[in-house]
């Protein structure tokens, strides 16, 4: 009888084992051919670019391709819907745009719900919005631009790379808790608002660093403070808007998700050969040069940042009744 009961026992827990041996087949096995990354925007951007430094690092560590595929288009929702609605096999992936977390309140027929449709596997960095100004207004700061706006009433243009845009809702968050009004001028992207800024046409921008680093180190604008909560590294010198502007903080980010239902063997594993790609100092490297902050995060994280984004972004385009146009 102790036999048989001791013969029980290990049948009992060997049985318990075996349905956790398909799930780790699955993840060891994966991926047995190449994965492809949707990328939401067109070639040669700062999505683009990311998402082809991630995935020939990945390529060249898990032993099959990931092959870049653009779907630029409708403020970077054709190619959300895309991952939206694929297979959920750790074979069709999305490089996460930032503009998930605003386009959830701007757009209200989505044939998605990103919280609910995509499942965020590894953020990738931070980049971080410079508020710059037209080198004639006196100003040297931010309290003194705050200043200089409120004498100087319904004369103030803010510039942005598009309504809805990054540029658009960090600057009606900055105008919300200073108190200041400036009239927004939306552009066709940073390159033509960047343009018209050092030309005088508008006053202030709230531009994605890589956009302007340029124009800022050869002094044709001048930067007043960084959004994000520290100092950049890319430009050491220029204080955040949060040490004149407790609180305030705005930024660009990009990561990488898969249609919701993919394996959680295959997320944890992805996620871990992400986060060992931002610790590679070659990829910091590379990052550093495009002004990005490496930001590994876990699964559960990301999603938590996400959803933080949606809200927060969402009230602002709410309360300052921010439509398409």
């Amino acid at each position: 009888m102790p036999l048989r009961r001791r013969q029980f026992l290990q049948l009992a827990a060997g049985a318990a084992t075996l349905p956790a041996l398909p799930r780790i087949a699955r993840a060891q096995a994966w991926p047995a051919r190449p994965v492809r990354i949707i990328v939401p925007v067109a070639p040669g951007g700062a999505l683009d670019i990311l998402a082809r430094l991630i995935g020939q690092w990945l390529g060249e560590h898990m032993g099959q391709s990931f092959v870049i595929e653009n779907r630029p288009g409708g403020g970077t929702n054709i190619g959300v819907d895309v991952v939206a609605h694929a297979a959920p096999d750790g074979y069709t992936l999305l490089l996460i745009p930032q503009s998930v977390t605003t386009n959830a309140t701007l757009y209200k027929d989505l044939n998605f719900n990103f919280i609910r449709d995509i499942v965020p596997i590894a953020m990738i960095s931070r980049l971080p919005l410079v508020m710059e100004i037209n080198n004639d207004i006196p100003a040297k700061t931010v309290l003194e631009f705050v200043d200089w706006v409120k004498k100087n009433p319904g004369k103030v243009s803010m510039a942005s790379g598009g309504s809805g845009s990054a540029s658009h809702v960090g600057g009606e968050l900055f105008k919300m808790m200073t108190g200041i009004e400036m009239v927004h001028v939306p552009y066709r992207g940073g390159a033509p608002a960047l343009t018209d800024l050092m030309g005088g046409q508008v006053q202030v921008m709230f531009s994605p660093l890589p956009e302007s680093i340029g124009a800022i180190r050869g002094g044709k604008v001048r930067a007043l403070a960084v959004t994000i909560a520290e100092r950049s590294q890319a430009l050491p010198d220029v204080p955040s808007v949060a040490e004149s502007v407790p609180g305030f903080e705005a930024s660009t980010w990009q990561g990488i998700g898969a249609p919701k239902g993919t394996p959680a063997e295959i997320v944890d594993k992805l996620n871990r050969e992400i986060n060992a790609a931002l610790a590679d100092p070659k990829i910091k490297e590379r990052l550093a040069d495009l002004g990005s902050i490496p930001t590994p995060l876990s699964p559960h994280a990301y999603a938590k940042l996400i959803a933080e984004e949606t809200e927060k972004w969402g009230k602002v385009i709410r309360d300052a009744h921010i439509t398409l146009q």
